[in-house]
């Protein structure tokens, strides 16, 4: 159950930043430990402030912080068992905390990353994308598909992307070499697919190993439950590991800083509507960018 209520502040210990919050990001992960479905992943305990991203300005600096100052604009991104982000105060680490990229607003910057973790990681880190490479990004209309898709692009893959026919012409924009409506057409018909990212989970998990090619690579992150055939077919299947770690959050908004890529913002809804943003989420009613509070 979610609701408003008064916290304690936390206190600024040294090593610590406090920032006054003005847009936080509402992503599925939010929904999906609310209502307890990843309580065998992410062991939370209750009460919990949500929000595993956000935007705001520092307003004071605990001993031993460098690097930042009060008034500075930043991004944050607590880790996943901390407090959240949809609250008008938080202290976090200085390790949690990155300069806002000067050409992305609040509510952009309150949406990258998370999603920029949840796609440079995969892209970078698990299974390194270099040119020519064949690949394929489920789902790369969302928040972190179509940071994929852009940064893909940059990277010089040749890139295939599903995603809901409504959908198609957004998904081509952001770079797509080939964009497969899910609701019109069989994925599953691709051959030799070098790598298949999936954010998904589910049937689109277990159709995704016939695309690839033998000795291929089938990346998931957490979502629905998937079953590892990667024996059976002969690929390697890997869950990307995403964290908030302070060297990754940097490449990040570097990215965003040099164009590379944009985070997509699908609608913005004052703080005290997160039930509606919640189940806006559960209902599939988000299908482009991320979710938005507004805190300020």
């Amino acid at each position: 159950m979610l609701h408003l209520t008064e916290i304690d502040e936390a206190p600024l210990s040294p090593g610590h930043v406090r920032v006054a919050m003005q847009a936080a990001g509402v992503a599925p992960v939010d929904a999906k430990l609310r209502a307890g479905l990843l309580q065998h992943q992410v062991p939370i305990s209750l009460p919990k402030v949500p929000g595993r991203d956000g935007a705001g300005i520092v307003t004071a600096i605990g001993e031993g912080v460098d690097g930042l100052r009060i008034g500075d604009a930043v991004c944050v991104m607590p880790a996943m068992l901390a407090r959240g982000t949809t609250l008008a105060v938080a202290v976090l680490p200085q390790q949690q905390i990155v300069h806002k990229p000067a050409g992305l607003d609040m509510q952009e910057a309150a949406a990258l990353l998370q999603p920029g973790a949840s796609a440079w990681i995969p892209l970078m880190r698990t299974a390194p994308i270099k040119a020519g490479m064949k690949i394929l990004i489920h789902a790369g209309s969302g928040a972190v598909g179509s940071l994929m898709v852009q940064l893909a692009r940059h990277l010089g893959a040749e890139v295939t992307v599903t995603c809901r026919h409504a959908n198609v012409d957004y998904v081509a924009g952001l770079g797509a070499d080939r964009v497969i409506a899910y609701d019109r057409e069989d994925f599953s018909t691709l051959r030799d697919q070098d790598v298949v990212f999936d954010p998904v989970g589910g049937a689109t998990h277990e159709r995704s190993y016939a695309v690839l090619r033998p000795g291929g690579h089938l990346v998931w992150l957490v979502a629905a439950p998937i079953r590892d055939r990667g024996a059976e077919f002969g690929v390697t299947v890997t869950r990307a590991m995403i964290t908030e770690d302070r060297d990754i959050l940097q490449h990040i908004v570097d990215l965003a800083s040099a164009g590379v890529w944009r985070p997509s913002v699908s609608r913005v809804l004052p703080m005290a509507e997160i039930a509606r943003a919640h189940e806006l989420l559960e209902q599939g009613a988000v299908t482009r960018g991320r979710l938005v509070l507004d805190i300020a």
